[in-house]
């Protein structure tokens, strides 16, 4: 397996092609609830319950059987302007012991709001011990930029990312944790192991750095590897293999273009010592959360990964192969819908949160058959 990982981080071609655009007769979309707000996060608790965040600084216990939801209390202040708000949700490895959920929110502070993890105990319908574990040093004067997606391997850590918060020269400032992916032990400290924890002038919570605005993270424990999505400029959305220490490239480097103009962002699209992405989107698609699909109900898809779309619109599944090769398909373009964030059950059911306030089941219909 180790071998494989190298093998792809080493020749992974750069895939920027059309992709292929399906009729969905075969995916079956239902209603779970509405909600008054965008549900940025979700975090399926078992099959017949989740924890849904609402960007405005809202979450709901949601019971996906009934559609019923229930608002927890215990939440804390969230700068909910531009792009910021109470962001992803996930359940802790020890959530059955501990009751641990943990939370990504933009922190209001005198120097700007801050991309915060933060844990909480989820005791009925309330959170209790909330504790900030880390509020990154990423403030600046804009509401855009956060990043917030969480993930935890199995060796007891957890990661989340953090965007440029819109000035680009963070991405390549060590000193700072913008534009950067962060990990961090269960309770919050800082693992042994990290890549920088010998460094005296960088942030020794940095994983990896180079990054824009990475809104989705999943780490694999079948192949033992963690993985991002990340918005572009115009252009040059990418889907990323996370390695320990590694330079993403922005803005050094970028596939995308300057918004006011055909101008190329950085230097180039590749630079030695930066990493290449596994895949790139152009024109962008907002790329906005990111699972690997694990299950058995579309089972053609196993191993593919799935994000949500937002300026275009549509589930985005992408299949790599050991040389690095990708085939992307897109589906529910008919919805017209920002999709925003998603979650698989452990029987593959997908639950997929949209800008309008739904929250989404998405099954296989009767009598079908996914054919890509």
């Amino acid at each position: 397996m180790k071998t494989w990982i190298l093998f792809l981080a080493s020749l992974m071609a750069l895939n920027v092609s059309a992709s292929d655009a399906i009729t969905d007769n075969s995916l079956d979309v239902q209603t779970v609830t509405q909600f008054d707000g965008i549900p940025w996060g979700i975090s399926i608790i078992n099959d017949q319950e989740a924890i849904v965040t609402i960007k405005k600084g809202a979450a709901y216990k949601v019971d996906l059987t009934t559609g019923k939801k229930l608002a927890l209390t215990g939440l804390p202040d969230v700068d909910k302007r531009g792009q910021g708000g109470l962001l992803d949700v996930a359940k802790s490895p020890l959530f059955n012991e501990q009751g641990w959920l943990y939370f990504t929110y933009s922190k209001p502070t005198d120097e700007g709001s801050k991309t915060t993890l933060a844990r909480a105990k989820l005791i009925g319908n309330s959170l209790t011990k909330w504790q900030d574990l880390l509020a990154t040093d990423s403030a600046s004067n804009t509401s855009k930029h956060y990043g917030g997606r969480i993930a935890f391997d199995d060796h007891a850590h957890v990661f989340f990312s953090v965007g440029d918060r819109g000035v680009r020269e963070n991405a390549q400032d060590l000193t700072n944790h913008a534009g950067s992916v962060i990990r961090l032990n269960l309770d919050g400290s800082v693992p042994a192991n990290n890549p920088f924890v010998t460094h005296a002038n960088i942030r020794n919570e940095i994983w990896s750095y180079g990054h824009r605005n990475p809104q989705g993270l999943f780490y694999d424990t079948d192949t033992h590897t963690l993985w991002s999505n990340e918005h572009g400029p115009r252009g040059g959305d990418e889907i990323n293999l996370i390695r320990p220490g590694a330079n993403y490239g922005w803005p050094i480097v970028s596939y995308g273009k300057e918004y006011w103009g055909p101008i190329n962002v950085g230097e180039g699209q590749t630079k030695d010592g930066i990493d290449n992405p596994a895949k790139v989107f152009i024109p962008s698609i907002a790329p906005s959360s990111l699972i690997r699909y694990k299950g058995m109900l579309f089972s053609n898809w196993s191993g593919d990964f799935l994000s949500t779309a937002l300026a275009l619109r549509h589930l985005n599944k992408i299949k790599i192969d050991k040389n690095g090769e990708t085939t992307e398909t897109r589906y529910l373009q008919h919805l017209d819908e920002r999709l925003r964030s998603i979650a698989q059950d452990s029987t593959g059911v997908l639950y997929i949160g949209t800008d309008s306030g739904k929250l989404l089941r998405i099954t296989l219909a009767m009598d079908t058959e996914l054919k890509q």
